[in-house]
């Protein structure tokens, strides 16, 4: 052991307060699950009635084959199929009404949701709505859903969102794109299929801004002020599998056992928010989502290296950083902020705004945008608008 690695300082558990962490969805991982699909279905259908189950994906998946598979699963177990295929990315309101509508058209008795985080969200955001009414601005915050929800099984076919074991969906508004966390344990799915196989057709651009969200996911909720020792052990978990089988997956996309320790890391990331929360990088990052079309992924890495250096001023967040740091053998948190932006630049990724071109003019109303972030509130060392200027500017708005 190094003397850098004796002086890392240790941050014992739990690092904040208490935790109720109640487990909510069965996970089913391995190498050609998807077969499992039909006899899980049928476990989560109650009685003899033979569906129909609504199967909401998107058109990628479909050229795929993916979405076939899936429906030809459920209909060889006795189990009506019919698909809603107009998930989109970063889904909105529209996406989730023109979901919704379906759902009313067919009566579902369980939803199945394939895809990545946009499928899962646009499944979950129909469940809200299609059992107990409403909008979906109705359903902002926590707990808001009065009445049961219909079963779900998320089947990821990325490996960044984590959105299968998590009870939140994350859906923009249609006219002004601003994003809505609608969460409530009733959403969170029943079973998490993951099959590492389906995720070996993503393109490598979508591999990489996923594998990025995943990332900023562990580390964000490792340092955030609703941590605890639940939430840090997922997320110490999912760094150790995805900051290290990243690099590996870009080079070799049909490598299962990296795609294998990415999705699993995804999704324990996943559980990691399930039971805590994030932070900055990801109330900064959804403002150049809705200006500038940014997609998330490659937003939130854009921001994560300058957010962990801005939280490290906080001494305890120093620690946990190094904590972190440590356990993906790093020696401190600014090795960890270097290590986050040598991945983002793997992946052909901008590690600054100034690379992407957009305006410094722009940097107070990026700031304003984020300060009214929910997920910013969360954040170790506290941000306004100044601190938001402060963190553009440190990422090339300057």
């Amino acid at each position: 052991m190094t003397q850098a690695t004796r002086d890392i300082p240790h941050v014992t558990s739990p690092p904040v307060g208490g935790f109720d962490h109640t487990p909510r969805t069965r996970l089913v991982f391995g190498n050609g699950v998807i077969d499992r699909l039909g006899q899980l279905a049928r476990e989560c259908v109650s009685g003899d009635r033979a569906g129909p189950v609504l199967l909401v994906t998107d058109r990628g998946l479909v050229d795929a084959g993916h979405a076939d598979r899936a429906k030809q699963i459920l209909e060889s177990s006795g189990l009506g199929v019919e698909v809603f295929a107009d998930a989109h990315e970063n889904p909105t309101t529209d996406d989730v009404d023109a979901c919704v509508a379906v759902a009313k058209s067919v009566e579902p008795v369980l939803i199945v949701a394939l895809g990545g985080g946009s499928a899962l969200d646009t499944a979950k955001g129909c469940n809200f709505i299609y059992t107990n009414g409403g909008a979906m601005a109705d359903y902002r915050g926590v707990g808001k859903a009065s009445r049961p929800m219909l079963p779900l099984i998320a089947v990821p076919t990325t490996a960044g969102t984590g959105s299968e074991t998590q009870s939140f969906a994350l859906i923009a508004t249609a006219d002004t794109h601003e994003k809505m966390a609608c969460g409530d344990p009733k959403a969170a799915a029943r079973v998490a299929l993951l099959d590492p196989e389906l995720t070996t057709t993503q393109p490598q651009a979508v591999t990489a801004a996923t594998g990025i969200d995943a990332i900023a996911h562990a580390v964000e909720s490792f340092v955030c002020t609703r941590r605890n020792a639940v939430s840090t052990l997922y997320a110490r978990e999912s760094l150790k599998h995805t900051l290290h089988q990243l690099p590996a997956v870009l080079a070799d996309g049909s490598d299962l056992d990296a795609r294998g320790a990415m999705l699993w890391g995804a999704s324990l990331a996943g559980l990691a928010i399930e039971n805590s929360m994030l932070g900055a990088a990801h109330a900064a990052a959804n403002p150049l989502t809705a200006t500038y079309g940014l997609i998330h992924g490659r937003a939130v890495g854009v921001m994560l290296p300058h957010v962990i250096r801005f939280n490290m001023n906080d001494p305890l967040t120093r620690a946990l950083c190094a904590d972190l740091a440590h356990a993906v053998g790093l020696t401190d948190g600014g090795h960890l902020a270097d290590m986050v932006e040598t991945r983002i630049a793997g992946c052909g990724f901008a590690t600054n705004l100034k690379e992407l071109g957009y305006p410094v003019a722009a940097r107070a109303e990026l700031a304003r945008q984020a300060a009214t972030q929910w997920t910013g509130t969360f954040n170790p060392r506290p941000v306004d608008a100044a601190a938001f200027e402060e963190l553009y500017s440190d990422a090339g708005l300057n």
